[in-house]
């Protein structure tokens, strides 16, 4: 039954199901009907007899029987037998008069005649204490056969109609009620590869089939939105990679267009390994993000170290917009529960942004809160407004205090996914006194 769709499986069990009733309830039915027909026929011979005893007299000693209105009645079968003589008897066949004579003399009973379809009973005449004589009394047992045949085709008929009508109803029944899930479903397939935009929309669950659809438009959200979250990646990693990647290209399309000296040959290898090593990092910083969101075994750095390194890919920005970049090192060594280059690639876009946006000064603190480290970037710079504190974390969104200075607004987008990818969180503080930002990492 594996094989079969859940359709067709619904409807053997339910057919199954009803067929077993039924029979069990012809079964049932014609055994108790069987057993109430015995007794019946067993009644009527037992009521023959007696009205048979109450014909009887005795006149001069002897046993003798009294006319009776009904005496000649086709199915009358009595035997009156006094001291071996017979005397009333039926017109019944040989055997039958053998069977009612064998009778004679015994205890009261039943004796079935099979040949003739006949049932006996026996009953002792006693007068004054003594036997004198006994009476029998047949009944005929086709009626009660035929009655029995005929109600077990009957009931088999019946049960074969009512299988038949459960079986066209179940087929109904579960064919209008799978077939909405198995549109839902084929939507739902088509949509998750042609627009995850669509939503069956039927309301708050009611009732198992609303269930389903607010399920899948549940799970339809959730790809869109992993789909969404890849597609930022692929942007924010773009984003990283770009800068480096055109830096080594430009650098190495000037070296290669005239012969230079070997200082400025140095000179030239220097910033494109520089570059090179950026991007080792950004990769390596991607990698271990990775490995943090698929719960694999995570590293420790030291927390002064990770920020140290963040600062030296900005210190060339720094330099250029003449802002004093300081770091505040931690009365004791502070680990941090993260990869050394994912550490240095979550800070350092906050630090790249509060140098281009700072007026003269960008620092860095650390300690300890709750359990995690704290690192806080603050600059003397425009700062971020209160309705731009969430959405400056969205990929392509720049705060009104960034548009002059360019950008791809990434970076943050970027910063915020590998510091959740750790267990972490970035937030912007909106204060009024310059920029601020708030990275929470675990402890080691």
């Amino acid at each position: 039954m594996s094989g079969l769709g859940i359709r067709r499986r619904l409807f053997l069990v339910v057919v199954v199901t009803v067929a077993a009733a039924l029979a069990a309830l012809v079964f049932g039915f014609n055994l108790i009907l069987g057993h109430t027909l015995d007794r019946d026929s067993r009644d009527l011979a037992r009521t023959r007899a007696s009205a048979q005893l109450g014909l009887l007299a005795v006149s001069q000693g002897r046993l003798t029987v009294r006319e009776a209105p009904d005496d000649a009645a086709a199915d009358a079968y009595i035997w009156v037998l006094s001291n071996g003589a017979l005397l009333e008897r039926p017109r019944a066949s040989a055997t039958v008069d053998a069977a009612a004579r064998a009778l004679a003399g015994g205890e009261p009973g039943f004796a079935d005649v099979a040949s003739a379809d006949i049932r006996l009973y026996a009953a002792p005449v006693r007068i004054g204490g003594h036997r004198v004589g006994t009476v029998v009394a047949g009944v005929s047992l086709a009626p009660y056969e035929e009655t029995r045949r005929l109600t077990l085709i009957g009931s088999l008929v019946f049960g074969a109609i009512v299988l038949g009508l459960v079986a066209l109803a179940t087929r109904w029944l579960v064919g209008s009620s799978l077939r909405p899930v198995q549109r839902m479903t084929r939507q739902a397939a088509a949509w998750s590869e042609h627009d995850l935009q669509q939503r069956f929309g039927l309301g708050d669950p009611h009732d198992e089939l609303t269930e389903l659809a607010a399920t899948l438009d549940g799970l339809l959200d959730r790809l869109a939105a992993s789909l969404r979250r890849e597609q930022r990646f692929s942007a924010e990693l773009s984003h990283e990679l770009r800068t480096p990647l055109a830096r080594v290209m430009a650098e190495s399309e000037l070296a290669l267009r005239r012969e230079r000296t070997p200082d400025e040959y140095r000179a030239a290898l220097e910033l494109i390994n520089r570059n090179a090593a950026q991007l080792t990092r950004t990769v390596e910083a991607l990698v271990a993000a990775a490995r943090h969101e698929a719960g694999s075994e995570r590293g420790t750095a030291d927390a002064f170290t990770v920020a140290a390194e963040a600062a030296a890919g900005c210190a060339e920005l720094a330099s250029q917009r003449h802002v004093l970049l300081g770091l505040e090192r931690p009365a004791a060594p502070i680990r941090v529960g993260v990869e050394p280059e994912l550490g240095e690639r979550i800070l350092q876009p906050l630090l790249d942004n509060a140098c281009r946006y700072a007026a003269r000064r960008v620092v860095v603190s650390i300690d300890r809160a709750d359990g995690a480290v704290r690192y806080t970037i603050a600059d003397d710079g425009p700062g971020v407004g209160s309705d731009e504190a969430e959405r400056i974390f969205e990929p392509g969104v720049r705060g009104s205090g960034a548009k002059a200075n360019g950008g791809a607004g990434l970076g943050l987008a970027l910063a915020r996914r590998l510091a959740r990818s750790a267990s972490g969180e970035i937030v912007a503080v909106a204060d009024g006194e310059g920029g601020r930002f708030v990275v929470t990492l675990p402890r080691a």
